[in-house]
Formats: structure tokens, sequence, C-alpha cells
């Protein structure tokens, strides 16, 4: 019952072409509900509701990449692949749907281009397409997988943890599967409620061997997604989808790399440090915005952009700058990653701490759909743990 519940919501039909799919009229049923067409304008209630918990704050147009262009978050990441697959001969892209454009259009017109043998459909089989992305790399091939939906991630948990990750190890460097990245749409999206909406970089940051990385916006995701594709570790790229269309920005055009495992302080400030990933990001400049002036409590902005590795060292030189540390993530607040590192950051800089360290996170339960808006960590709930922080 639940593989037919799971088959129904994610779309069965994969003869479907390109132009029907979330149209509506003959389009797969998982598209038609996500409503993820690019020409569809309307958007529900919950989608809107769930837009005005963030005001999406554009980076500044890079001059050091040459020509750039507007994309938004799947455009750049389409970009990123185009690049790979022109550069690399042996690189290939393999997923549910990827040879139509994928659910989310990262792919579109990627096969016409470069070919059925180098982006091609795979069976509805998570293990399978991570097991199959292993033996690529192993073989020598630049092996990016896609995973429709993160929350769909778990069937491949074994091949990733256990395999993916362990495979340098066990050979002692003999051989490896460092050319393996797989690619994942992330996060709270506004109407994605059990089954779409999760969260769960914190379950493989966990397993010694892999890579997280989590962008948190066009601009980033095209360097960051570079990055892990080039990196000789498997990578896990999480894309917060939620982004896919409502982040805009200027992006350049040819390759380039953004450095792994480095965080960027997006705002500097002197009484509190902000530290989250993804979508969290702007919601965190806002509060920060906010906190300035209701408050005016001056706020520092980090982004984390690599889950694991982590950059301890950005995080604790500004906590012994501010005295203050709020960590946010939209996952579960028990074992999420913003307990890894508040743990860190209490080894490292207790002796600088003001204020215990504050978690604003998801509650211990699942994902809900009409109860998202007071179980997502708003700017709200943010901005009242920065007054007790400052009061404390």
């Amino acid at each position: 019952m639940a593989a037919a519940a799971r088959f129904f919501i994610r779309g069965a039909n994969y003869r479907l072409p390109v132009s029907s799919v979330g149209t509506g009229t003959s389009g797969s049923v998982g598209a038609a509900l996500l409503k993820l067409s690019p020409s569809c304008s309307s958007r529900s209630k919950t989608q809107r509701r769930h837009a005005a918990h963030f005001t999406y704050q554009p980076d500044p147009v890079p001059t050091q990449y040459g020509e750039t262009q507007k994309m938004n978050l799947f455009q750049s990441i389409t970009s990123a692949l185009d690049n790979t697959l022109s550069n690399d001969p042996t690189a290939v892209i393999f997923g549910e749907d990827v040879a139509f454009g994928g659910v989310f259009r990262c792919t579109v017109g990627l096969r016409d281009k470069y070919g059925k043998d180098r982006v091609f459909n795979t069976p509805l089989c998570e293990q399978g397409i991570v097991g199959f992305g292993i033996g690529a790399a192993v073989a020598g091939a630049t092996a990016i997988a896609e995973i429709q939906f993160a929350d769909y991630i778990f069937p491949a948990f074994d091949q990733i943890v256990n395999e993916a990750a362990k495979y340098r190890y066990r050979s002692g460097n003999l051989f490896d599967c460092g050319n393996l990245t797989i690619r994942a749409p992330w996060g709270c999206v506004g109407h994605g409620s059990l089954y779409h909406s999760q969260s769960p970089e914190a379950f493989f940051v966990h397993c010694p061997g892999i890579k997280v990385v989590i962008p948190r916006g066009p601009m980033q995701a095209k360097g960051l997604l570079l990055s892990c594709i080039a990196d000789r570790n498997p990578c896990i790229f999480f894309e917060p989808k939620i982004l896919y269309r409502a982040a805009v920005e200027q992006v350049p055009v040819e390759s380039y790399t953004i450095p792994l495992s480095e965080a960027e302080v997006l705002q500097e400030g002197s009484d509190v440090t902000l530290v989250a990933w993804g979508t969290q990001v702007h919601v965190l400049r806002e509060v920060a915005d906010m906190a300035q002036e209701k408050l005016g409590v001056s706020c520092e902005v980090i982004d984390l952009r690599t889950i694991q590795p982590w950059d301890i060292e950005t995080v604790c030189k500004s906590v012994v700058k501010t005295g203050r540390l709020l960590v946010s993530h939209e996952a579960p607040v028990t074992g999420g990653f913003a307990a890894e590192i508040s743990s860190t950051v209490q080894e490292e800089c207790f002796l600088n701490l003001e204020a215990p360290i504050s978690r604003v996170c998801g509650y211990d339960t699942p994902f809900p759909h009409i109860f998202e808006p007071f179980y997502i960590p708003d700017k709200w709930k943010c901005f009242e743990a920065i007054k007790k922080m400052i009061n404390y």
C-alpha cells in the first residue's frame, strides 16, 4: 500500500514528453500536484504563506568570473551540469525522470544536447541509482546521480554510508568512488508535508567519508556543485527546493568553483553570531536586520555552506568576538546538526560565551502540512531567541 501511494505521488508515467509535465492536462500526477511547470503562474495559499516567512536577498553581481546571466536556482544547476558534460567526456547524469528534465527541471535539454548514453532515466529505485553511481565512479566515470526528493534518499542509505563512504577506506586507497555526486531537492517547500519537506543532512554528516553541501542561492549552487563534482570524495549536494524559482541572481556562464568546507561571513556584527545554511540563511539575514532596527543589536550572519566537514574556525572566531551564538535549521532539533555546532563551540569558546547557545529548529515531529507555519523556525522565533540571549 505504501509503495502504491509513493508511486502515485511521484508520478508513474515515464514516457511523457517534457511539454506535458505539470500542465494539468496529461502530465504526471506528481508534477501536477507540485505545480512545478515553468508556465504555472498561480500559487496555492500554502505556497504564498510559506514564501512569506523569508525574504530572498540575492548575492552581489560577481565580477571575478566574467560574463553572467540572470538565473534562478534550477537554471544555475542546469548550467553547472551543462558545463560538466561539455568539459568532461566521462560525465554521466542519471535518475528518475532526468532525461525529461526532472520534476524540478534541473536537467531540461541536457539529453537532447548530449545524448541518451550520458543523460538517462533509471527505474524508481534509489538503492539502484546510488549503487549504479558507485560502480560507474569506480570504473572511472564522473557519476552524477539525482534522487528525486531528499525524503526518498533513505532506501539508498546503505549504499551511501556502507559502500560509497567506506570504499576508499576498505581498499586502503587502492580504489575509490570519489567521482560520485548525489544531488537531491531538500527542505521545506510550502506544501510538501511529511514526504516532501524533510531535511536529512544530519543523518549523513555522522558518516565519515562523504561530504555534505547545501547552497543558499543560484550563484553559490553552481560553484559549489562544480566543486562537489570535481572533489575526490563522494559528495551529497542538497538543493533547497523552495528556492528553485524564488531565488534569482546573476550567475557566471562559464565554469567556476567555490571552495568546500569554507563558511562565508555574509554580514559582520559584534553582538550575536547567527549560523545557518540553505533557505534558513535568508531567514537569519532578515532577523539580523530586525535585531538591528528594533533592538540595536549587531548580528554576524554566517552561511555554513558545507555541512561536513564544516568550517569550525570561522564560526568559533565569530563567537569569540560576539560572545553569543544562535544556530537555526529546518530539521528536528534533537540530533540536528545545530547540536554538533553547539557542542563544538561550547568546547572551544566556553570562556568567551556570555549567554547559553540557542538552537532554533524544527520540532521533534514528522513534518506537518496544515501546521507547517507553526513548525518552521521562522524569523519571529529566531528574533525572540536573540532577545532572550541579549537579556540573559
